[in-house]
Formats: structure tokens, sequence, C-alpha cells
């Protein structure tokens, strides 16, 4: 592949719900590239982009996919990124270096609530916006119906820059209304000018009507000679139409179908001659090392270099690979960039590009561009490659929080260490899910996404590390605390020959205000205890509340002051009045009537109008207090408060209540005294456990 200057290469990713068809028109774009000689389907295993094993077997995307071609002396980046929600970053990641998203829209379906969820989460990315809706050869389509459920759920500025000729059956082209020329489609996907269909002039003259006013709107002077004349030139207009797109003010749509290759032409044609380079977006916003200041950079491909590693790819037959993208200067092989996150020099001695699977090289990626380097040492994704004149980094893309966790344990004893070593690795490559070690619980948790990442996790797990897991139900944080105040006496004496052990203390326990955590006093007078053994006391009454004394849970919010007790001159020790102070903490602790604590978490759920219903009667059911709910889009909006302990496998429950399309969050919130009967389970529950483990 040839160089290219940073104003003739334009890089956009795919975005929409699953079963859109986003890697098919990927696949119907690379065949018109002429990249295959025929064109890759998903549904039988040719398509150049869904190549996994896991994507084999699942037929879905679940791992975004670069695609470099040459079209009309442009280079066109296409970034394929998976529309299941449980891998939102992988399209964020790649939004955070796309010039542009191409939004997919299902015509039978229109808008669906995938879809919202996906724009309201690109709202943080500067990238341009347009929609292909796809498919327009199935049933039950009507391209009006389409096009005004885009206006609905994202404003008036959706304007179509082409109309389909006919729907369903029926289609078999498009009218271009920025040229006013008509196109058909053979069934193989050749293209033919034909005239202009007279029985679609009037909703033409509507559409092209509605084009030039939304592109008027986009620039103040256009506006001006739009009112002083009631129309725009075709010029006027199409440049009203690339400023709208560049101030985010117009969100083109086309019409097709990847499946029959239908409007794909036009597609590439309208990336090549309206969507923006990166140096038409202006400067970019980086942050200067060690700094909370943003500061401007200038995209040009002579400027300092930064690059910025947004993917890494580790597959069997490629290795490993950084998927990077320039925003200012030039990467090409043989400088030397420093990885500022780990201030570790890289030297780049090879650049490729990639056409789905199929790897090429290329010589430099100037700014704008994306490219791909190989054995790099230290650099994971997120991270940011600058050369010696410039420290800063790229931000990363804000991920939605976690909602699904697991607890992952090895099948064969001895496996820790590369069970341990295996999610690293792939936490390196993948930062959008979390793991937490607990001591305290004993577990190793993952926290992901939705099921479908845990599975690829698991699966990967194995395949590359050799790892056979189990997932189990993670054991949730309780708490205990006390609800009334008493005072205990506890005396430790012991004599077996030789110097005994004697430590007598008096506390008092009470409840500390809630999120207080833990208050020591010391209360005593007269030297009634010398105050050399008052820390061991404290020591063992910390020790005894991370034991617990209901459930085994750690104890919180509770003052404990010491204010009596004796010793004695020879047998009084620190480990005498440590444990005196333990025991009379444990015993005493059960006379403050305890209570056991459960984390509460806010979830926010949205979901289609006619599954409101049952999503609340099942938050309900799972002891969830019900804090609101109000419209979001097409959908509604509920939000409450519910036991985490009640939210185990709550995004496989929802995605198969809603039929697929709830999709939710949850956060922390605060702990809240468990109901009695919840107390008695948890408790009988820690007994078993601790017997287990005793055992075994």
């Amino acid at each position: 592949m040839k160089d290219y200057t940073t104003d003739k290469v334009r890089t956009f990713c795919l975005a929409g719900q699953k079963g859109s068809g986003k890697t098919s028109l990927a696949d119907a774009i690379a065949f018109t590239a002429g990249l295959n000689n025929r064109q890759g389907r998903v549904d039988d295993g040719s398509s150049l982009f869904d190549y996994t094993d896991s994507e084999l077997q699942r037929k879905s995307s679940i791992v975004s996919k670069l695609m470099a071609i040459e079209w009309q002396g442009t280079k066109i980046n296409l970034l394929d990124c998976p529309g299941h929600s449980d891998f939102i970053g992988e399209l964020l990641s790649c939004a955070r270096v796309s010039e542009s998203v191409g939004i997919v829209i299902n015509a039978p379906a229109g808008v669906e609530i995938g879809t919202r969820i996906q724009w309201r989460n690109l709202s943080d990315t500067s990238a341009t916006r347009f929609f292909f809706v796809n498919k327009m050869e199935a049933e039950n389509v009507s391209w009006q119906k389409t096009l005004e459920s885009i206006r609905e759920a994202f404003g008036k500025q959706a304007a179509a820059v082409e109309i389909p000729i006919g729907e369903s059956a029926s289609f078999k082209g498009v009218v271009d209304l920025l040229h006013m020329k008509a196109y058909a489609y053979a069934l193989d996907g050749k293209r033919s000018d034909i005239d202009f269909p007279a029985d679609l002039k009037d909703i033409v003259e509507k559409e092209h009507e509605h084009l030039i006013e939304v592109a008027a709107e986009s620039d103040d002077e256009l506006l001006e000679k739009y009112f002083a004349e009631g129309t725009l030139s075709p010029e006027d207009t199409r440049k009203g139409l690339r400023l709208g797109i560049v101030r985010g003010k117009l969100y083109p749509v086309l019409f097709g179908s990847a499946a029959r290759n239908a409007g794909v032409k036009e597609l590439l044609e309208f990336i090549v001659e309206y969507l923006p380079s990166i140096d038409q977006l202006g400067s970019i916003k980086v942050k200067k090392l060690d700094a909370e200041q943003m500061i401007e950079l200038a995209p040009s491909a002579s400027g300092p270099t930064v690059g910025y590693i947004f993917k890494t790819i580790s597959e069997g037959h490629l290795g490993e690979m950084s998927l990077f993208k320039t925003f200012s200067g030039t990467v090409k092989t043989g400088i030397e960039l420093r990885d500022v996150q780990t201030m570790s020099d890289e030297r780049i001695t090879h650049i490729y590009s990639l056409q789905g699977k199929n790897r090429i090289d290329v010589a430099t990626t100037p700014a704008g561009d994306i490219g791909v380097l190989v054995k790099l040492k230290k650099t994971h994704t997120g991270d940011t490659l600058c050369d010696g004149s410039l420290s800063v980094e790229v931000p990363r893309p804000s991920i939605p929080n976690p909602v699904m966790d697991l607890a992952l344990h090895p099948k064969n004893k001895g496996d820790e260490e590369k069970l341990a070593t295996g999610l690293h690795k792939l936490h390196e490559e993948d930062p959008t899910f979390n793991l937490v070690q607990d001591a305290a619980l004993h577990q190793l948790v993952v926290f992901a996404q939705g099921p479908t990442q845990i599975e690829v996790l698991t699966e990967k797990l194995k395949r590359r590390f050799g790892v056979d897991v189990e997932t189990k139900r993670p054991r949730v944080a309780y708490r205990e605390t006390v609800t009334t105040k008493t005072e205990y006496s506890y005396k430790h004496k012991k004599q077996s020959g030789g110097r005994g052990q004697y430590g007598d203390v008096s506390i008092r326990i009470e409840p500390n205000a809630r999120g207080a955590g833990f208050e020591f006093l010391n209360e005593i007078t007269g030297g009634v205890i010398p105050g050399k053994y008052i820390p061991a006391v404290e020591k063992g009454i910390v020790e005894q509340m991370v034991a617990g004394g209901l459930a085994g849970a750690p104890v919180v919010d509770v003052r404990v002051a010491i204010f009596y007790g004796s010793y004695h001159d020879v047998d009084s020790s620190d480990m005498a009045f440590k444990i005196a102070g333990l025991m009379a903490f444990k015993e005493g602790f059960l006379n403050c009537r305890p209570v056991l604590l459960e984390p509460i978490f806010s979830v926010d759920v949205i979901v289609p109008d006619e599954f409101t219903g049952d999503v609340m009667g099942d938050l309900s059911s799972r002891r969830g207090k019900i804090s609101g709910m109000e419209p979001d889009g097409n959908g509604q909006r509920v939000k409450a408060l519910v036991p985490q302990s009640e939210l185990y496998q709550y995004s496989v429950d929802l995605r198969s209540m809603t039929q697929g399309q709830g999709i939710y969050t949850i956060a922390f919130s605060h702990y809240e005294e468990a109901p009695h009967e919840v107390t008695q389970k948890i408790i009988e529950e820690s007994k078993a456990h601790r017997v287990a483990e005793a055992q075994h």
C-alpha cells in the first residue's frame, strides 16, 4: 500500500446494535474495494472479519477489526466493532481514534435500544456521525418509517443524502440527492445509471429540500443566503453538508443492502468526498504528563510524534499486535518512541496495516492514520508513545462500569499462578474488565460487562494459557456492626509453670456513626493498666473485628473504650493484654444486639416500554426498592436500590425477560441492615463454609 498524506486519510468505525449487519457491510466494502474475489459471509464462516474461533462459533463479532483500503486516491481505515453490549469497550476504543462513526441501522427494526445506548456512550467523543440503513431488501421494510425513527431518536439534523428506489423485495437502487442521479443494482451487486424515477419526484423534492435546509443551518453565512434566496446552490449545499458534518450539526443518512452489495459504492464515494480527515477537525486535546493541564496539539504530520495504542490483538497465526493511531507527527520504521506510562523506550522495527485477518506492509503512518506495531516490550492498550520533544498522554475513553461479577477458580490444583498470569495478560490487552483478588473472602473475582465477555475470557484462558477454570457465585462482602451499648470485662489468667500470663480489661462497646469506622478510646486513669499495654489491647480488638462475630464478616462502625482493668508486675505482657482485649470484644460484641450489613447497589435499567412492568416486578422480587422511573426515548429508565446478593446473574435474566433489549448499569451505594431471615441464612452459610474449609 502506498503512502498517503494526512488530508488523504479517512478513519471511521461501524457502530450499531448486534444483528444490524455491520460486519456484512464491512465484507461488502472489502469486496467492492477488490480485497477478495467473492464477498465474505458471516453465516457461512467466510467473513474477512469474523475469523476467530469464538466468532465462528457464535456467528457474531466479539473483537473489533481493522481494514485499510484504497479508494479514489484516498486511504480509508474502517474499524468494524461488535454490536454486543458486553463489548461496548471495543466500540469506545475505536471511536476514540476515529474521525467519524457510521451507525448501521437494521431497516426492518428501525432505531433499537442498543443503538440508543451506544449513541449515549459516544457522547464523549468528537467523532462525526452518519447512518447507513442496511437490509433494505428485507421483508416489512418502510424506509420512510425507518428514517422517521432516526429523526425521532437523534433529531431533525438527520438528513437523507439519498433515498431508496423500492423497498423489501422491490428494492433495486438509490437516488443520490447530492448529485441528483439514480443508480440501480443487479443481484450480483453491479451498479448501473438509470433514468430518474418519475414516481419518486415528490418525495425526492421533499427530502432534497430538507437536506438543503439542514445544510444551511450549519453555517451563518449559508443560512443568510438560504433566507435571502429560499434555497442553496448544489455547491453551497455540499459545502454546508461538509461543515454540518464536521460541526456535529448534520447526520447524513444513506441506504443500501450489504447482503446484495447495493449502495456500498455510494457509501465509499460519500466517505471520500464528505467525511473529514483529522486535520479538518481542529486540534487534539492531550494531557501533559504528571499534570492535570490539557493542551491542544495540531494534527500535523510534521509535528512532534504522538501515537496512541488503542487495541492489542493476540492471535496464534498473527502474534501479538498493537494497533495505534498517530495523532501528531509521523511514525516510521527506525525511530524510537517513549511509552509515557511505563517510561520505557520502544524501537519501531516494522509497521503494518490490516485488511481483516490479512497483514500488509506500510512504510509510514502520518497524523490521522492507523497502523500496527509488533514486538513492543512494555507498551499496552491505552498507552501513549511520544518522541523526545514532547511528553503528553492521549486521554483514554471512559468505559461503563462492569455490571457482572463472577469468582474464578482453576479446575486443576496448582494452576493458581497460571490463572493470575493469564488474567493479568488479558487485562493488559482489554482493560474493560476488572480483577479483584479479595484476600478477606479468599477469591479472585472478575468484574465484566456481561456473561459473553466472561465466556470469551475463559475460552482465551484455556486456549492461550492452558488454564481450565470454573466460575462460581462470588461471596458478598457483608459487614457487621452493633446497635446497643454494653460493658464487658475479661480476665486472661494462665499459669503453667514459670512465668504466667495475666491481662485484665474492662471495655465499653457502642455504635459509631454509619460510615465513621472504628474508634478506640483510652479512658484508663490512676495507672490501673500501664500505658505500654494499651496498644496491645487495641490490636487484639482490631484482630477480632476482622474475624467478625456473627457470620465471619468484618465489624465496622463501632466505638470501643477501655476504662478499667488490672495487671500483674511479673505475669502481664503485651500478648496477655492482646488476648484479653480480643476475648472481651468477642464476647461483649454478642451483647450489643449485633446486626449484619449488606451492600446495596444503585441499579439503572433502560428497557423498551413493553417490558417495564416485568422489569419493575423482577427488581421488587429481588428486594429492590424502586426509586424512580422516567421516559428514555422509546423506552423507560427504571432506577432502583437492590442488595448485591440479589443481583447475581441479573444481566442474564434481564436479557431473557426483555428479548435482549434491556441494558443496565450498577454502582455501589451504601451498606444497610439485612432482614432477620437473610441474616440467619448468611450465618448458617458462613458456618457451613468454615466447616468445609476446616475439613479441606
